[in-house]
């Protein structure tokens, strides 16, 4: 079960044994309530943001806006004073970087906390161990304030309506302008919030690319190759032309993330199919053998990295030293290739490439999901429930604003150093403003990079192809319990399978049996409460 977010994927396949402690303390959270009540909740005003002109525009079709530089002069974002004046706020949420140095040895978080009016106290937990630390901490029922609550939470409608606050009043339709930096969030983000006939949660925005097809355009330059192919055949052909086994050098890295490219060729579901309300999973599609098939043959002719089938977690490495030429990874890996691999790989320069039509034509591109996560607050009196919604606005100060220079690069001359107008991470900055904000809540995103502003043109020239040919999820923002208790244990099943497809272990007619299996461990049951879900809300 490849997922569109490599991120997601992880998260999903760790969160499965977590999930029956989440409610323990909770009993049954209330009376049920119908689902079609999700359909009736007006969903914030969108506002978009103003206040800075992008080199190159975005667009409704999910294309971020495009900065080569920061403004000059930052808008000042909070012109009245601190925002989120008050007690400190706890605040539990999750981390795949290194977790930074607490306050008192980290003048950017004292800076960030004296910016906002309050102390932010922030229990950083690392992404694997989340799934557990959220269940444990339900469970027992001394929750923070507010906490970041993962798409795989278990029991998530009884969950929501008895821990969490009811936000419908504050942020319903015209109510969030009183949040401005909240309304600057694109509707799509907020479906994620809808529980029980209300708003229950904040997002946390993220791109619609998704996941992209990442090539080493330097090595492509070397061999005079067209990072553009035409078809399935063209891009096999791309593939033994940028690989030199002798010098251990390949074309691909991840089986899985492979077949999914292979889908996007064939034009697959991205995971799930909706027609006239029925579902269909990308692994009972009529395109799956197809795809399997292609990346069975890339796998034979050893195109993909020896140990490809043999081992996790090298992919990323692989690509940014140049052991693999293409690798498919989530958005926000484009900027953070570039950092973490630059100075030690001369000449790195990095592309993305849409899939083609298989035969030949326009493929496909899976979109993301318009939200990572949700972050909810705890039951409070309402003068509390605003002060942190204040502190999720101004968590939400958008590109272009003092309060997002401040809080992306911290301090001037001592977290970043200016060039031009740009600020540039120190050693020391890069280790203090890991604290993950960005999973509280977050600004739409954009597309910057400081160091390297020609890339940007790369982005959103990708973003603006990608556009046309954008697959979306259908189940996006619906709630299926049993996805939620069982995705984990038949990724690792399924994919178990694929693999063995894609390797000559297994013939490509035990794919069916799979599909057997999936339909039973769960998958007919997926379905039937998304097309419930999705019957309540399409009428």
């Amino acid at each position: 079960m490849g997922a569109p977010i490599s991120r997601r994927g992880l998260l999903r396949a760790s969160a499965g044994a977590a999930a029956g402690l989440a409610l323990a303390s909770c009993g049954d959270g209330g009376p049920a309530i119908p689902l079609a009540d999700n359909a009736k909740v007006e969903l914030p005003d969108y506002v978009p943001y103003k206040g800075v002109k992008p080199a190159l525009a975005g667009t409704k079709g999910g294309v971020l806006n495009g900065y080569r530089h920061y403004p000059a002069d930052p808008a000042r974002a909070f012109p009245d004073g601190p925002p989120a004046k008050g007690p400190g706020v706890r605040v539990m949420t999750l981390t795949f970087n290194p977790v930074p140095p607490p306050q008192g040895r980290n003048p950017y978080w004292r800076a960030l906390n004296e910016q906002l009016g309050t102390d932010l106290d922030v229990e950083i937990v690392p992404v694997g161990d989340y799934p557990n630390k959220f269940s444990v901490v339900v469970a027992g029922g001394d929750l923070p304030d507010a906490m970041l609550v993962l798409p795989t939470a278990s029991q998530q409608p009884a969950m929501f309506n008895a821990l969490f606050e009811d936000l419908t009043e504050h942020l319903s339709g015209p109510a969030v302008r009183e949040y401005p930096y909240l309304a600057n969030i694109p509707t799509d983000a907020w479906r994620w919030t809808v529980y029980n006939g209300g708003i229950y949660a904040l997002p946390m925005p993220r791109a619609n690319a998704g996941s992209i097809m990442f090539y080493r355009s330097d090595r492509f330059k070397e061999r005079e190759l067209d990072p553009n192919p035409g078809d399935f055949k063209e891009f096999q052909q791309l593939c033994r032309d940028v690989s030199d086994p002798k010098h251990s050098r390949y074309a691909l890295g991840d089986p899985i993330t492979t077949l999914n490219f292979m889908m996007e060729m064939v034009g697959g579901p991205n995971i799930w199919r909706e027609k006239n309300g029925k579902f269909t999973f990308w692994l009972e599609s009529e395109e799956i053998k197809e795809a399997l098939d292609a990346a069975r043959k890339l796998t034979q002719e050893h195109l993909l990295h020896p140990d490809a089938y043999s081992v996790v977690g090298k992919f990323k490495d692989w690509f940014g030293n140049g052991q693999i030429a293409l690798h498919y990874d989530g958005n926000a890996g484009w900027n953070d290739f570039y950092r973490q691999y630059a100075q030690n790989n001369k000449g790195l320069e990095i592309d993305g490439m849409l899939a083609p039509g298989f035969d030949g034509g326009k493929g496909s591109h899976w979109a993301g999901y318009s939200s990572f996560a949700v972050l909810a607050i705890k039951k409070a009196p309402k003068s509390r429930v605003r002060q942190i919604l204040r502190l999720a606005n101004a968590m939400a100060a958008p590109f272009g604003t003092d309060a997002y220079k401040l809080r992306k690069y911290g301090i001037e001359g001592h977290d970043h150093e200016r060039r031009g107008t740009d600020p540039i991470l120190t050693p020391d900055g890069t280790t203090e403003t890991a604290l993950p904000t960005g999973f509280i809540t977050d600004a739409p995103l954009s597309l910057y990079f400081p160091e390297r502003p020609d890339v940007v043109d790369r982005q959103h020239s990708f973003q603006t192809r990608a556009a046309e040919v954008l697959v979306r999820n259908p189940t996006e923002g619906i709630y299926s319990e049993t996805n939620a208790k069982t995705f984990g244990a038949l990724k690792l099943k399924t994919d178990d399978v694929l693999k063995g497809i894609m390797q000559g272990r297994n013939k490509l007619s035990s794919l069916d049996e799979t599909v057997r299996m999936w339909r039973r461990e769960g998958g007919d049951q997926m379905r039937a409460e998304y097309e419930k879900a999705w019957a309540s809300l399409h009428g």
